[in-house]
């Protein structure tokens, strides 16, 4: 008999702004902690109405990779054009794909 994990493998959260540079550590400190205490191998994280400029593609780029220390993939979810544009031309698209 095989018994259901508990944990889930993808969780959902939201992020909104504008973020200012000194917000990333805590927003980084929350996100960490969400993902230690899911287990999740995926977030989806909900940018929908977060403003287009370099500290917010560094914050998530951040993100990125603090969720990757847990085995943790994030994908993007509801980013307007501007900041996909962005992402874009900053290099990142792999690794901020929606």
């Amino acid at each position: 008999m095989r018994m259901a994990s508990s944990t889930p493998s993808t969780i959902r959260f939201a992020i909104w702004g504008p973020i200012e540079r000194d917000d990333v550590p805590g927003l980084s400190d929350r996100v960490c902690g969400l993902l230690r205490h899911s287990g999740a191998t995926l977030a989806l994280c909900d940018v929908t109405g977060v403003g287009a400029d370099a500290v917010t593609v560094d914050a998530l780029a951040r993100l990125q990779l603090a969720a990757r220390r847990h085995q943790c993939l994030i994908r993007l979810r509801g980013a307007s054009q501007e900041l996909s544009g962005l992402i874009a031309f900053m290099g990142l698209e792999d690794v901020l794909a929606p």
